[in-house]
This record gives C-alpha cells, structure tokens and sequence, in this order.
C-alpha cells in the first residue's frame, strides 16, 4: 500500500478530520516526505520519515532538545515511530533565504546569531548527540577526492595528491579540535532557517533539518550561516559579523579564543573543512541522487574554498594543485561560472 494512503488514515485519527485531505510538497528532504493537512486550523503537516532509511527517534529527541533549550523548532503534535509518521506544526514556506538583501541582512542575520547564541548555551546531556570528532571530520572530507575530483571531473588521482590532501585536512581537523565544543546544528544555513508564517507577530525565526546535531566546534554553526554556500557576502562584513558574535559569547561568559585573531583563525579553516566537503556532497547529490541543481552552487563553494586556502601556509601547496590541476577541469564543466 502506498503510505501516503496510510499516513492519510493517520492524519484523520489525529485530528478528527474523516477523510484528511493532504496536499503533497515538492521538497528535497532525503526519504521524507511532506504534505500539507488542508483545513487543519491552525495549519499542521504530515510527514512519512520511512523508518528503514530515517531516524525518526533521533529527530524527535534533538527537538525536545533544542525547545527545551529556547530554540525555536515546528511543534511535533503527534507521532507512530513504527509506520514513521509524524504530525507537525506548519510553519509556511518562508525561507530566510530569498528574504535576505543588502537592506534585510542584518536585521535577520542578527536573529539567526541571536538564535545560534541560545543554540550553543544548551547543555548536551551524555550521549544525546554524536561527536564532531577527527573521523567524522575526516569521512566528511573524503568525499571532495572520491566524488568531486574523480567522479564528477574524471582527473586522475596519485598518492602525491592523497598525501597533499592529507597533511591540509591534519591541520584542518587539529584546529577544529582545539575549538571550545558546543551543540552544533550542522547545517545552520538560510534554507534552513524559516520566517514563520503563522506567528504572532510574523516573521518568528524558526529552525528545521537539526536531526544530525552534534557536539562540535564553536565556528562551524557560525561559518555555515556566514559563508552560505547559496548567497555571498563581502568578506569584510563576514569578519565583521563573526567577531560580533565573538563578542556575544565573551559576554556570555562562554570560551571564544584568546583573541579575535585566533577566532578568525578557527572561522576560517572550519569554513575551508566544511566547503571542502560540501564539494564533495554536492558532487554526489547529482551523481548518487539524480539532483542536478547543486551543480549550479559549485563555484561559490569552489571561490569561498580558494579565497580562504590562499591565506593560510598550510594550504599553500592545496592551494596551487587546485589552480593548476583542478580549475582547468571545473571551467571544462557545463555548470561553472567564472565568479570573477
């Protein structure tokens, strides 16, 4: 039988509504799938998280985590964890994303750091949440080699490469490690940040897709919301934010470096660890998965990668492989763009 068939069932016990009438979402939310309950006042969502491919448990037990905490997340109204259905407050579809412009930005972005401030004083308790360690840090990056270099551009990869590779994410992993360990959402960015539609007064930040939280460092929320792999801004307003909300966290009382320098230097190679294997999901998202519209974001990724990389000693000889090596293949590419 078709679960939505099910779900549908379901949704009609939860509410009282004989038959539910469910609207589907177009959505790219992995297995998930979304669909609107029509008539349900105030709105709600069903959703079917398949077991066999999702963690439902987990997403239910990081959410009472992070409302618990002061996070704002869509309310979970009802659950059956063995069919996999959930029912959920609907929040609209007002991403954070298209409402951000030069005159927006900061008014929004400061309820997003505010957001993040609350998110990072929540304190884990034991085994809630994995572990931002060096191998999960390492597989992350992995996929840039595997996927990105020799599956999507089909260049040739040699041990001298996987050696390069290997002593700049050494260094990348080693700086992420010595960063002050907080809750981490993971992928802390404007898709993932809603406007709610239905609140009082419009606009309540809230936030969506934390299944994967984990504890980890400091700068990695922080760099996913200010070098957003779907939207720019000019570096200096990113440094100039960043070191905001070092401010914030000193002010809090929270471990944030020795000095701007040294948070700078973290934000930096945090940002260089995650874009570098953001490359390499995204590659995977069209060659795995069949989702081309990530192609599109490969050379914001592939710009905010060598911007960074070139002002690090580490990264120097990273630095030259790529713009000897692997920009000539990307511009081969039907998806590049020149950022210049």
């Amino acid at each position: 039988m078709d679960p939505l068939v099910s779900l549908q069932a379901w949704v009609g016990q939860q509410t009282g509504q004989t038959p539910a009438s469910l609207v589907p979402l177009s959505g790219d939310a992995g297995f998930r799938r979304y669909c609107r309950v029509s008539g349900s006042q105030p709105p709600v969502m069903a959703v079917y998280a398949p077991p066999a491919t999702e963690n439902t448990a987990q997403y239910l037990a990081v959410s009472r985590l992070l409302a618990d905490g002061g996070v704002r997340v869509p309310r979970v109204l009802a659950t059956d964890l063995a069919q996999g259905f959930l029912l959920v407050e609907d929040c609209g579809d007002r991403l954070l994303l298209p409402a951000l412009d030069s005159v927006t930005v900061d008014r929004l972005y400061g309820q997003a750091l505010d957001m993040l401030l609350q998110l990072q004083g929540i304190a884990v308790p034991a085994g809630a949440v994995g572990h931002y360690d060096e191998q999960r840090l390492w597989d992350e990056m992995a996929l840039f080699p595997a996927w990105f270099i020799q599956e999507l551009l089909q260049l040739p990869f040699g041990r001298n490469e996987q050696t390069l590779l290997d002593n700049l994410f050494d260094a990348l992993i080693a700086s992420a490690i010595e960063q002050p360990q907080v809750l981490v959402h993971r992928d802390f960015h404007a898709r993932n940040l809603m406007l709610h539609a239905y609140s009082t007064p419009p606009g309540e930040l809230v936030t969506i897709d934390f299944q994967d939280a984990v504890t980890g460092p400091v700068t990695y929320d922080l760099v996913s919301l200010l070098r957003d792999c779907y939207i720019r801004w000019q570096p200096a307003q990113v440094e100039q934010w960043a070191l905001a909300y070092r401010k914030k966290l000193i002010l809090k009382g929270r471990e944030a470096g020795d000095s701007d320098q040294q948070f700078l230097g973290w934000f930096d190679r945090m940002g260089l660890q995650r874009h570098i294997k953001v490359l390499g999901i995204f590659a995977r998202l069209w060659l795995r998965d069949g989702k081309p519209g990530y192609l599109n974001d490969l050379p914001l990724v592939l710009r905010y990668t060598l911007e960074v990389a070139a002002r690090y000693p580490e990264a120097a000889e990273f630095t030259d492989w790529m713009q000897v090596r692997v920009l000539p293949a990307c511009r081969r590419q039907a998806w590049w763009q020149d950022w210049s």
